[in-house]
């Protein structure tokens, strides 16, 4: 399976050396060329030796999108620090590419909820936090 992550913070990188070690393609788009050093931590070797890809690119640009190998991926997680560019990359990935299988990080869990219901998996860790929380102060 091929898997294009955007971002290589520490959800994008975490999740994309455990796909590698599971034996997926993995390819990483972002936009800081030193998020690079996240994927080698930790490894025997780099990230590129060990079978990964890592492209420095804005994802809301297409041709970046297509460097990094959105029109191989069967998966596409958009992992970076903003919403806005999430969703919107999510968006591309679903719609103009036909990407089979798109996860959105949605900090909102208003926006999260609107876009689940259009199509998107959306992972909202602000709503699961605050989920927690009422579990846990609410339990008898």
């Amino acid at each position: 399976m091929f898997i294009l992550i955007v971002g290589a913070g520490r959800v994008g990188s975490a999740f994309a050396k455990r796909a590698l070690e599971a034996g997926h393609e993995v390819s990483v788009l972002d936009t800081d060329p030193l998020s690079h050093e996240r994927l080698d931590k930790d490894l025997m070797t780099t990230w590129e030796d060990s079978g990964g890809r890592f492209t420095v690119g804005t994802a809301l640009e297409v041709d970046a999108l297509i460097a990094a190998g959105i029109e191989e991926a069967d998966v596409f997680i958009a992992s970076t620090r903003g919403d806005n560019t999430n969703l919107v990359i999510a968006q591309i990935a679903q719609r103009r590419f036909n990407v089979p299988r798109v996860v959105v990080r949605v900090l909102d869990p208003g926006r999260a909820a609107w876009y689940a219901e259009r199509g998107l998996h959306t992972i909202c860790p602000t709503q699961q936090a605050i989920d927690m929380v009422e579990r846990a102060a609410f339990a008898t």
